[in-house]
């Protein structure tokens, strides 16, 4: 068998070899499908599939609270809070806290602003995470009196100090005291974000303070645990439910029975890739259509080719080779095939995975662990040899079949029958319904990304320089301190040769905050309206701005005024809202000269505008109830804003170099425009539409060459039969028309096949579309129109090779 298997080998090559035209489409026709899928493949695994780079890590789970009636999914937890679940859970081995702050790393006459990460002590171990160097945290670290040390994260070691190895042992400054570097971390996916470095919880001033402990409302940590061998997340459920259900019980003031507290677990690999889960999943679908398509296109050049070798596999028949040995000869050519396909796109697979990695950063801290590695390169195999016997085989179980009929006609006439017909047409119907449903798709996604670029985001965004801002606050103590801290830098910053105005605030439109975590909610309560038993108090997104901020962006104002320098702190209380929360909470009433509460009415707000509403948060999202508080009334915020006169980029140093004389412990980091963030805003569905957009032209091209061939041979087959009717009187115009008519029949019969599957499949899409139906009738048309009419040219090209045929020598060979 291995001895034949050799032999089936060597032949399959020199065939091959002897027809380089057929081999070079098919192996061409073949990377594209194999190599676009072993890049998508790639990013799937990596990100979804993969496991986890931690000690068993199936078994580590986040905890959520929940609040349903509030509609709150992930409320974090308070230290009390964590010490309870650790005592009184059944199901997990450990549970840890996490969560994340700014501080500045200080040099001689430099700030930095490093992202810090404060966890347990038993954090790392908890994970299984071996340090890269040195060591990571002991309990001992955690004790109130032990020395300050830090962890570095891989990505910032290698970033800021170029991966010294002599890093461990380096002492900075920070909060105010020496911290020690004990350790740097290997490159391992980060949750829920990626951090800079990390400390123990002793070592956070503000999770440190004895209030803040005793305090069980204060949420804002992340809390990871590890299941007990054998436990399945069902019972951690029922067990954290049962631990929420007793918390609510012994401490009613803290969870509101009308909130309807619970706590639930969830696979940190799930939590990992949820944001990435559908977009990815949805361009390995379109690219195994692609792969499809081209299978059902190397299988009809596998057919049309069998009508050259027919005869010769007949004599090989008629000589004692069995119908078995025939197929396993043709399925060698076709793997063959399929194989050489997958090199050559595997060849060109990392140039397109470098570039899908860049996107898959956006969704997941996992990005980093896409490579090709040898579980992709089984897949591509795996992938070449499927699809080799796939598209090998109906062309090998129709190779024997006809032998005794090819040995009687000899090699003056080439004939086909009609089983064989009826299966190139169906394989080009099949190759038009994937096709159209490919473009279906990238029709709806490209009708969605135009109707997201239309959208009007509310303000300007050209010549806008933004950047973050980090005081040393151990200068900054007292009220007035801040007040001339903000003063300051505005000030200083308007005066920049260039700076057309400037405003702080504590978030703007597109901010990679804003973006990333979504409105704020901000409990509230309006005058005169009492909630009542069970009702649950409205929420707002708080924005604190100084007074120039709306001219800055060219927010317009809709009604009352804008703050102004009376709005301080010995000033009433006042706020801005924007159109939505106005028609939203007071609908049909005049606003202006509302009030609110933020503190159940210890102090109230009087409201002395209407802005026009912003699309802060994503083009693609709605627009929030939104209220604005001025920056006198309610201390410093660290967004800088600035409209500059010429290219904003250009006058960033001479900023960042101003504020520097006047604070050189004054850190300024995230510059960016807010042009540019709004481009990168829409990152994610361009990515989308441009990739479905370009499986979608593969498809359509492999399928318009498809139809086309199988008209060639159709006329080349039908060579005598044409040239007698035109003998007969037929006008060759006549015969053309008949041809075109029956390959787009083939056309109009995928096509309606890919209309019922589009209805179906791109439902699939409505997560990833905004303001288009799935169902969109203009897209549908409008594709229905575009690919019948590239039918109609792929039939025509064919057809009119009848206009060659000589009748004369049709008759004299019938």
């Amino acid at each position: 068998m291995f001895e034949a298997l050799i032999n089936d080998i060597r032949y399959g090559i020199r065939v091959l070899v002897k027809n380089p035209g057929f081999t070079t489409v098919a192996i061409l026709t073949l990377a594209l499908g194999i190599g676009v899928n072993t890049a998508i493949f790639s990013v799937v695994y990596g990100v979804l599939l993969r496991p986890l780079p931690y000690k068993d890590g199936s078994q580590l789970v986040i905890l959520h609270q929940k609040t349903a009636q509030a509609r709150q999914a992930n409320v974090p937890f308070s230290a009390q809070e964590i010490f309870d679940y650790r005592r009184e859970t059944h199901t997990m081995e450990s549970v840890v806290e996490h969560h994340t702050m700014f501080f500045l790393l200080l040099g001689k006459d430099t700030a930095e602003r490093v992202q810090t990460a404060v966890v347990s002590a038993n954090f790392f171990d908890v994970l299984g995470v071996k340090p890269l160097l040195g060591r990571t945290f002991r309990a001992s670290d955690e004790t109130p009196k032990s020395d300050a040390v830090l962890v570095l994260s891989y990505k910032y070691w290698q970033a800021r100090h170029g991966g010294d190895p002599e890093i461990v042992g380096k002492v900075f400054q920070m909060n105010n005291r020496p911290h020690t570097v004990i350790g740097v971390l290997p490159p391992i996916p980060e949750y829920p974000a990626a951090s800079d470095v990390y400390m123990p919880t002793s070592q956070c001033p503000f999770r440190s303070n004895p209030a803040t402990i005793a305090n069980r409302q204060a949420r804002f940590m992340n809390v990871f645990g590890r299941l007990k061998p054998g436990v399945p997340i069902e019972q951690a459920e029922a067990d954290l439910a049962t631990i929420a259900h007793q918390l609510q019980g012994a401490y009613p003031a803290a969870y509101p029975k009308d909130y309807g507290y619970s706590t639930t677990a969830a696979p940190l690999q799930e939590e990992l890739t949820r944001k990435a889960r559908m977009t990815f999943l949805t361009l390995l679908a379109a690219s195994g259509f692609v792969l499809l398509i081209a299978c059902a296109n190397v299988a009809n050049l596998l057919l049309a080719r069998l009508l050259k070798v027919e005869r010769e596999l007949a004599i090989r028949a008629a000589l004692g080779a069995g119908r078995g040995r025939l197929i396993r000869q043709m399925l060698t050519e076709s793997t063959l095939l399929s194989l050489a396909g997958g090199a050559l796109g595997l060849a060109f697979a990392p140039t397109t995975l470098r570039l899908l990695v860049k996107f898959a950063e956006r969704f997941t801290t996992r990005a980093t662990e896409v490579r090709i590695d040898g579980t992709v390169l089984l897949f591509t195999v795996l992938v070449s040899v499927v699809t080799g016997l796939i598209f090998g085989l109906a062309p090998a179980l129709s190779s024997g079949q006809h032998a005794g009929e090819s040995l009687k006609q000899g090699s003056a006439r080439t004939t086909t029958s009609a089983g064989r017909r009826r299966l190139r047409g169906a394989l080009v119907i099949a190759q038009v319904a994937v096709s159209f449903m490919l473009l279906i798709g990238a029709g709806l996604m490209i009708r969605s990304f135009a109707k997201l670029q239309q959208v009007n985001p509310g303000f300007r965004p050209d010549h806008l320089l933004t950047m973050r801002l980090s005081p040393n606050f151990s200068h900054y103590q007292q009220p007035q301190q801040f007040t001339g801290l903000w003063k300051n830098i505005l000030s200083r910053t308007q005066a920049v040769p260039g700076v057309q105005s400037a405003a702080l605030a504590s978030n703007f439109p597109f901010s990679p905050a804003a973006i990333a975590n979504g409105p704020g909610s901000t409990n509230f309560q309006i005058e005169g309206r009492m909630l009542s038993q069970g009702e649950l108090a409205p929420v707002v997104d708080l924005t604190v701005v100084s007074s120039a901020y709306f001219d800055t962006v060219h927010q317009p104002l809709v009604k009352g005024r804008v703050f102004d320098d009376h709005d301080d702190g010995n000033g009433l209380l006042v706020a801005l809202v924007n159109q939505t929360m106005a028609r939203h909470r007071w609908p049909g009433e005049d606003v202006i000269g509302k009030r609110v509460t933020f503190d159940r009415g210890q102090h109230w707000t009087t409201i002395v505008g209407v802005m026009a509403d912003t699309k802060e948060y994503g083009l693609e999202r709605p627009v929030p109830d939104e209220l604005y508080l001025p920056v006198a009334q309610n201390g410093f915020v660290p967004l800088l804003v600035m409209r500059t006169a010429a290219d904003p980029m250009g006058l960033a140093s001479a900023v960042r170099a101003t504020l520097h004389d006047f604070d050189p412990q004054l850190a300024v980091d995230q510059v960016n425009t807010v042009e540019r963030l709004e481009h990168e805003s829409l990152t994610a569905p361009r990515v989308v539409t441009v990739l479905l957009s370009i499986f979608a032209a593969l498809a359509l091209v492999i399928s318009a060459c498809g139809i086309a061939a199988v008209m060639a041979l159709s006329v080349r087959q039908r060579t005598q039969e044409l040239g007698i009717r035109m003998a007969l009187g037929a006008a060759p115009g006549s015969i053309v028309n008949m041809v075109v008519r029956q390959g787009l029949l083939l056309a109009v019969i995928g096509t309606l096949a890919g209309i019922g599957g589009a209805i179906v499949l791109t439902r699939l899409l409505r997560t990833l579309l905004y303001e288009t139906s799935p169902t969109d009738s203009l897209t549908f048309v409008g594709v229905s129109v575009l690919f019948l009419a590239i039918a109609a040219v792929s039939c025509l090209i064919p057809a009119r090779q009848v206009t060659e045929i000589d009748p004369l020598i049709a008759l004299r060979q019938e």
